[in-house]
């Protein structure tokens, strides 16, 4: 008999209760449901910059949208190249190709699939914008070295930490998103915390700041009573309703990562399983995921047949976490962006050949594997796990 486990698409595991009803139930009775002269959206923002230890937290609707405040926000040019990685969510280029942005792809670490310096110095050129340093399924990539080396070229380093709340980079005490120029976070429904959807874009640049605010906003500057707009924005605004979910939920997020840790750790504790290469810091680590990497030429097997085991036993695993690597998505393989125009990739080759991410590649093809995790875990739980990713190795190496 398999198991069943707790989900993040349902209360069994979710941390969502009598805290959000009661916050749900107080805006409601104002009647007042929208940011705009609301105060719930605004305590939002000053409670997570407080978190983060940052000056500015914009709110948003999705953690998309949050990418995109952040692409906004450091005025590229047209044209203007960001380096990102070729695993992660779509949104983390979707701003970038909306504010006609160039992605280029850069390979990944084999032993995190986050991007390094020496990956996206790669493939860096003159009209390199920024870096969209995404940290993947809740491990914080190198963003001390990444910012150090695009500082010295005058390159805008933006975090996507939506998978990474409370992530802590190797040797710092800071969290994830205050250490690059942005940092951005999704509060979708698969998240730490959640309000179904939304997102912040955090920074301590006054400047960046307020472009984020304006473009979030029609380019209206609120701020000065004057009805106006400053500059080409869209509408990304939080709602009051969505922002009380959220501040419900926000107290709860270091008890949220604190148990996922516990959790991931006694499943790391638990097993030996030589070629496959877990979580190394999981004080660290956030754990969105559960993420496994296959070394399949030195064990001669991939995420396939350890997968094809697990399932038999009801483990969440899933192979390879994309289906196809970003730029093999038709947005970028056949340039579905706007239009027939192709703009602003229209003559960009995104071909195998072009974009080399052997590791990438690798990684999707056999290597990586991710297993759902969540703070309602229990001790049986791990120990189950544990026990039957063992049997998986053990029976796949014998």
């Amino acid at each position: 008999m398999t198991r069943t486990f707790p989900t993040t698409e349902n209360a069994s595991g979710r941390r969502i209760g009598e805290e959000e009803l009661a916050a749900v139930e107080r805006v409601i009775r104002t009647g007042h449901l929208s940011r705009v002269g609301g105060v719930e959206t605004p305590a939002l923002e000053e409670e997570f910059a407080s978190l983060l230890g940052v000056k500015h937290a914009v709110a948003s609707t999705s953690g998309s949208s949050a990418l995109h405040l952040a692409v906004a926000g450091i005025q590229p040019e047209p044209g203007d190249e960001f380096i990102c990685p070729p695993i992660t969510d779509f949104g983390t280029v979707l701003g970038v190709l909306a504010n006609g942005g160039v992605p280029v792809f850069a390979d990944l670490d084999p032993t995190t699939g986050c991007m390094t310096v020496e990956t996206i110095e790669a493939v860096a050129t003159e009209r390199t914008r920024a870096i969209m340093l995404v940290h993947l399924f809740g491990g914080a990539a190198d963003v001390i070295g990444v910012r150090q080396w695009a500082q010295q070229r005058g390159i805008a380093v933006i975090e996507d930490c939506a998978q990474a709340y409370l992530a802590q980079p190797k040797g710092e005490d800071g969290y994830v998103g205050s250490f690059g120029d942005i940092g951005c976070f999704s509060l979708q429904q698969s998240k730490h915390i959640t309000a179904g959807d939304g997102g912040f874009t955090v920074t301590n640049d006054d400047d960046i700041a307020r472009r984020m605010r304006l473009f979030s906003d029609k380019g209206w500057p609120r701020d000065t009573g004057e009805r106006t707009h400053l500059r080409l924005g869209l509408n990304y605004r939080m709602t009051d309703l969505t922002a009380a979910v959220a501040r419900a939920q926000l107290p709860k997020l270091p008890s949220i990562v604190g148990d996922r840790r516990s959790i991931a750790k006694r499943i790391i504790d638990a097993v030996d399983m030589p070629g496959i290469q877990l979580v190394a810091e999981p004080d660290r680590h956030s754990f969105w995921l559960f993420p496994m990497i296959i070394d399949s030429a030195k064990l001669g097997f991939g995420h396939k047949e350890f997968t094809a085991i697990t399932g038999q036993a009801g483990l969440p695993i899933g192979g390879g976490y994309l289906q196809r690597l970003i730029h093999q998505t038709p947005a970028f393989a056949e340039h579905k962006t706007f239009g027939e125009s192709g703009w602003p990739i229209t003559d960009v080759d995104y071909s195998d050949a072009a974009v080399n991410v052997p590791v990438a590649q690798g990684m999707l093809d056999s290597g990586l594997m991710v297993m759902q995790l969540n703070e309602n875990y229990t001790t049986e739980d791990a120990d189950y796990i544990a026990e039957h990713l063992q049997q998986a190795y053990d029976q796949l190496t014998k």
